[in-house]
């Protein structure tokens, strides 16, 4: 990581009028800090937990709006750039920074041996996803103009589709979008990965299902263009857009459900067509009527890597520190947050705003002082 001085201004500062992305994007790092981050898991509101398999909740949205928002960053900052060494080498190397950062997180501990047994390592991850599509998405949006990375984009969404729903496994058996073997992404994952995955069978952000997250970031990419070219009424058309998605991706479902997880296809343009929704809301307050609100998101959206980085990193050196019978993120919620009067999920739920209120001033403090930091 880097330390950028406001002579090298963050991508808030680059995207110049469009306001409306990195108020996104800080509020979708505020979301991710909230549900990863609850008091005790035993105690959560139904919304903020993830769909057990086929489905979605609300906080299976915000991941995708994170990639989202990825592509949309890929084409405001790589518009106008040539596809040179110079710049596949940022690439290249932003990508491993993330990819080694997110292997970090999953294999540091803080008593020695101080790493985790080599079997005992998850290589997928968030943050190595986010590597990934990242390593995948930016060379197509540096080649290809719209219409053909649109082409792109489908081809990746019918693509995966097909291999999931229709291509025999190497034993003859047929494929199910079900936890179970005959799962293309889990099958591949237990093959190429064996036990570095997040649960014996499988791993949400898994190798396979990688490929339509790359699609994800590319409608992310192709909504970046439209916002910073033409005159035209922008918030009609990412509404409109956004409510195509989604009821292409509803229709889909039918054949092809919405799964986190295995992110489908289907998941790919419901997530994509809510992400439009609300960014075209909050583009028709804040660049088109100029209402001034929410800069505290912003702020942690110029820094969002990092805050999601430091939120987890000290999420698990709080739950490792031994407290009485507990640890130290136990001591601290039981004896803050929990009260007779109040039930499980809401002090499970204040912990949890408090993390993110504390993250979302670190946040602030940062933009202030001019620290912007580079993965």
């Amino acid at each position: 990581m880097s330390k950028v001085h406001p002579a090298d201004p963050p991508l808030a500062r680059i995207s110049n009028r469009i306001q409306s992305v990195d108020l996104l994007r800080g509020l979708t790092i505020a979301a991710m800090i909230m549900v990863n981050n609850p008091g005790t898991w035993s105690d959560v509101y139904a919304p903020l937990r993830h769909a057990e398999w086929h489905g979605y909740t609300p906080t299976d949205l915000i991941f995708p709006f994170f990639l989202f928002i990825v592509g949309c960053s890929i084409a405001f900052a790589y518009r106008g750039k040539q596809p040179e060494w110079p710049t596949y080498r940022k690439i290249i190397v932003r990508s491993i920074k993330l990819i080694a950062l997110g292997i970090f997180l999953g294999a540091f501990l803080i008593y020695p041996p101080f790493v985790k047994a080599w079997p005992e390592i998850r290589l997928p991850g968030v943050l190595q996803r986010i590597g990934l599509v990242f390593l995948l998405a930016a060379p197509l949006a540096l080649h290809l103009r719209s219409r053909p990375l649109a082409v792109v984009t489908v081809a990746l969404l019918v693509g995966y589709w097909l291999i999931m729903g229709f291509v025999p496994l190497p034993d003859g058996s047929l494929p199910t979008y079900e936890r179970a073997p005959n799962n293309w992404a889990m099958y591949l994952d237990k093959l190429l990965l064996g036990t570095h995955t997040w649960q014996e069978d499988y791993d949400p952000e898994g190798l396979l299902s990688t490929l339509p997250a790359v699609a994800t970031a590319l409608i992310g990419v192709l909504t970046g263009r439209y916002l910073i070219g033409g005159t035209d009424n922008k918030t009609r058309t990412l509404i409109l857009a956004g409510a195509a998605l989604l009821i292409t991706g509803e229709v889909w479902s039918f054949v092809f459900p919405i799964n986190k997880a295995l992110w489908t296809s289907s998941f790919v343009l419901v997530t994509s067509g809510w992400a439009l929704l609300i960014l075209g809301l909050i583009y028709y307050f804040t660049d088109v009527r100029g209402i001034e609100w929410g800069r505290v998101f912003r702020y942690a959206g110029a820094n969002a890597l990092i805050l999601y980085f430091l939120s987890s990193f000290f999420a698990k050196i709080f739950g490792s520190i031994p407290v009485g019978d507990t640890s130290l993120h136990g001591y601290l919620y039981e004896t803050i947050f929990v009260h007779d009067f109040l039930p499980g999920e809401l002090s499970s739920l204040l912990y949890a705003l408090v993390l993110v209120a504390f993250y979302l001033l670190l946040g602030t403090w940062l933009y202030r002082r001019g620290i912007f930091v580079k993965v």
